[in-house]
């Protein structure tokens, strides 16, 4: 006679395709796009700000800010957007070359400004912008692209969730 094992776990639940898909598809309901696009842009100014103000106080163009501008877009995308789409990549890359960018651009009005002894307002007034393109291509180095390329891949990358098998397993009902 076999006697009952008493606190034995309970077997553990089979995960199967349809379980991935139906969790996928809760999780899509959450998906906010255009918050994730706000909340991208703003990152990607707030990160182009801070990439302008320690170049210009450091006198150095330091590569590993658009590191920085790629985690900062990608984060806020993600944690804005809910997203598992890779929409949700596509702009946060997108957001971390605008930033890194405007990164660039705040750079070169800063180092202008202190120049010219003028304020950063009075620069962004009387600027011809018609120039800026060609002062962006002056600015520009080989480097850069290896710096861009990660804030890129960084951008794509954490804007999105990974959806994992123990995720769903935690959440099937």
């Amino acid at each position: 006679m076999e006697t009952p094992v008493e606190n034995q776990p309970a077997p553990k639940p089979v995960l199967t395709e349809e379980h991935v898909l139906k969790y996928k598809e809760k999780l899509k309901i959450e998906q906010n796009l255009p918050f994730a696009f706000a909340g991208g842009a703003v990152a990607a100014v707030v990160g182009g700000v801070i990439w302008a103000l320690v170049t210009v106080s450091s006198g150095y163009q330091i590569g590993w800010m658009a590191v920085g501008v790629g985690f900062l877009v990608g984060y806020s995308v993600r944690f804005l957007g809910k997203g598992i789409d890779k929409v949700f990549g596509v702009i946060g890359a997108s957001l971390a070359l605008f930033g890194c960018l405007l990164g660039n651009f705040f750079s070169i009005i800063g180092f202008a400004a202190k120049q010219e002894s003028m304020g950063i307002f009075a620069i962004l007034t009387s600027l011809d912008y018609s120039l800026v393109p060609d002062v962006m291509i002056e600015a520009f180095s080989p480097m850069d692209l290896l710096f861009y390329g990660i804030a890129i891949y960084e951008g794509y990358r954490f804007s999105f969730r990974q959806v994992t098998e123990e995720e769903v397993m935690e959440n099937m009902e």
